[in-house]
């Protein structure tokens, strides 16, 4: 046996033993350790069917979180589908539960917050089952390993996507009045933009375009040279795509640092960036999701520190439980899914009518005059709240339009086509792939770091970016084959 065929045994057998080590205290700090701290905590929280139920919901989605952090495979749709449940929809509202506080204040029966826990339950045995059917399905064998891994991206459309990001990134620096507006707060930027003339009282169409035309291709063009340097040594002996990188990485610094962006959005831009850079990596993978737990938990509440100006910010209050800001700040899914459940109560299902909304999200309220607003905002006018930036994670908009059997099929369809993602990108990162052209390898951590802005919703407000970033990867996606030939 060669020194090579040694080395590639020694590597899966070591993580073997590693994981079993591992295995026990993962799921028992998960599952076990981390709960029953929350349960402990001081609070005046009511222990009925809602807390029962969130103590099942969190040690289950804790169990699959688990499950992905100790797989031997790279999960990467899958993980964080997990991560964020376990966050948002458990360990959060659990610590809710138990301190008997809420972001967001509840204004329905106690019974529609059981009710909406049951059907996030609901909700994520769908997902699971969908991941489980395509599990049992094999991969379509295509000839060549360009058609096991994915279309390639054209080299000269993908120069043309590097000059989009640059014209707009520019046009996006100068309409809001340079650099230095980036590095302020995101009050000043949306103030620059209300300037800039592209929004209107009516629609916030011009506005969505300003941004996401301005951001989504200089991440983009990024992930795309970013794989081309880790995976190529040809091109990291190139001058010229070695400055174009940095050129890239100066342009993603201004129009997407953590300062002038969204939380959430900025998370999108990390999570693609270690996942593209470092494709193959497992350490990376298993540190994504477990440190990302910790983040969530201890560093996410408080991220919002540029959000607002100095003038306007207000430093959090001390708390006298460390899972407070936990009950106080950011994390609303949970409840407003049962808000969202008194709102139907009182109007009923829309039917199609707000995913369709959001499907047609560039058509200006101008055009429709009837146009379906946010969800979130709908629910939040209904419970008259000021402030209607509210979530309305993916089970509520589903469940809106199509009740419990729509969101679960829908559910149920989102994990079959994650796992079929996942599996298929575990083929295009390595070595039987089509190299550092393939879109699939950029597609799939871009789509895992915005998993978290379409899981926590409004649909609408997520659609914009998402259509622009399926926009440029169309634009530099070839079906053709290294012969030439169309790929079938």
């Amino acid at each position: 046996m060669t020194s090579v065929q040694v080395e590639s045994v020694a590597k899966p057998m070591s993580w073997a033993m590693l994981s079993r080590a591992l295995a026990v205290p993962m799921i028992l700090g998960l599952v076990c350790f981390l709960p029953a701290v929350i349960v402990a905590q001081p609070g005046t929280g009511v222990r009925d069917n809602a807390f029962w139920l969130q103590l099942v919901l969190t040690c289950y989605s804790g169990a699959r979180l688990a499950t992905m952090i100790l797989s031997t495979g790279r999960r990467l749709l899958q993980g964080v589908f997990w991560m964020f449940v376990y966050i948002a929809m458990g360990v959060a509202p659990l610590a809710q539960a138990v301190i008997g506080q809420t972001p967001t204040p509840m204004v329905g029966p106690r019974s529609d917050l059981v009710t909406a826990i049951g059907l996030i339950l609901l909700g994520c045995a769908a997902f699971d089952l969908g991941a489980l059917l395509a599990a049992r399905r094999p991969l379509r064998r295509r000839a060549g390993a360009q058609g096991r891994a994915g279309p390639t991206a054209h080299q000269g459309r993908l120069t043309l996507l590097v000059v989009i990001a640059f014209v707009a990134g520019g046009y996006y620096i100068l309409k809001l009045g340079g650099p230095a507006i980036f590095f302020s707060s995101r009050q000043e930027i949306s103030a620059s933009v209300a300037e800039s003339g592209v929004v209107s009282t009516e629609s916030n169409v011009g506005s969505a375009f300003l941004k996401g035309f301005g951001t989504v291709p200089a991440l983009i063009a990024l992930l795309f040279c970013t794989r081309r340097l880790a995976t190529s040594r040809r091109a990291r002996r190139s001058p010229s795509t070695v400055l174009v990188w940095v050129a890239l990485v100066a342009l993603n610094l201004i129009v997407n640092n953590p300062i002038s962006n969204a939380r959430y959005w900025f998370l999108t831009v990390l999570v693609s960036l270690l996942f593209t850079a470092f494709p193959s990596s497992a350490a990376i993978y298993r540190s994504v999701l477990a440190m990302g737990v910790v983040g969530a938990l201890v560093l996410f509440p408080y991220a919002d520190r540029f959000r607002y100006d100095a003038e306007g910010y207000k430093p959090p209050a001390e708390s006298a439980s460390v899972f407070e800001p936990l009950a106080t700040k950011d994390y609303d899914q949970t409840v407003m899914f049962a808000n969202t459940i008194s709102w139907v109560d009182t109007r009923g299902h829309t039917y199609g009518r707000q995913l369709a909304g959001s499907a047609l999200f560039f058509v200006p309220r101008a055009v429709w005059s009837g146009k379906p607003e946010d969800t979130g905002v709908r629910v939040g006018q209904w419970m008259g709240m000021k402030m209607t930036n509210l979530s309305a994670p993916l089970w509520t908009e589903l469940w809106v339009d199509f009740g419990a059997t729509g969101m679960a099929g829908g559910l149920a369809l989102i994990g079959y086509g994650a796992a079929r993602t996942d599996r298929r990108f575990a083929i295009a990162v390595t070595r039987a792939g089509p190299g550092p052209g393939s879109v699939l390898a950029i597609a799939a951590p871009l789509i895992a770091g915005y998993t978290f802005i379409l899981l926590r919703g409004p649909l609408l407000q997520s659609a914009g970016k998402f259509a622009i970033a399926v926009l440029c990867l169309l634009l530099v996606t070839s079906f053709r084959t290294r012969s030439g030939q169309r790929s079938r």
